[in-house]
C-alpha cells in the first residue's frame, strides 16, 4: 500500500475520469433520491399555509403567483445542489468513509434551514401582503 487515498488523484487522466465518475455516480445516488422528499416537504408546508389560512390566500391564487411559485421551487432545488458543493470535495478527503455515513447530516441541516425559510418567506412576504 503507498499509503494515499483510494481516490486521490493520481496516474493517468483516465483513472482520474474513472475515479471523477465514481464519485459523481456516488453523490447522485444518494442526494437526488432526497431532493424527492425536500420537494414534497417544502410543497406540504405551502400546501399547510393554503389550507390553514384559505380565506385569506383565496385572492393570491392567480396566473401570475403560479409563474413566481415556479420560479420559488426552481430556486429552491438551486439551493438543494449546493449539497454537491459540499459532498465532492469531501469524498475525495481522507474523510470519505465517515462522510459518507454520516452525510444525512447535511440532508436535515438544508432540509431545516429550507423548512424554516419557507415559513418565513410565507409568513413574513407572502401572507401580509395578501389582500
Amino acid at each position: 500500500m503507498n499509503g494515499t487515498h483510494p481516490l486521490s488523484p493520481q496516474g493517468s487522466g483516465g483513472a482520474r475520469s474513472s475515479e471523477w465518475r465514481d464519485v459523481l455516480r456516488d453523490a447522485i445516488r444518494y442526494w437526488e433520491p432526497r431532493r424527492l422528499i425536500y420537494n414534497i416537504v417544502l410543497a406540504a408546508i405551502a400546501l399547510a399555509w393554503l389550507i390553514w389560512t384559505w380565506p385569506h390566500f383565496r385572492a393570491a391564487l392567480t396566473l401570475r403567483s403560479l409563474y413566481l411559485l415556479s420560479i420559488l421551487a426552481i430556486l429552491a432545488n438551486l439551493c438543494y445542489s449546493a449539497a454537491y458543493l459540499a459532498d465532492i470535495p469531501v469524498q475525495y478527503s481522507s474523510l470519505r468513509a465517515v462522510w459518507r455515513r454520516r452525510r444525512w447530516g447535511l440532508w436535515l441541516a438544508g432540509m431545516l434551514f429550507a423548512a424554516v425559510l419557507a415559513n418565513y418567506w410565507i409568513a413574513d412576504e407572502i401572507y401580509p401582503s395578501v389582500r
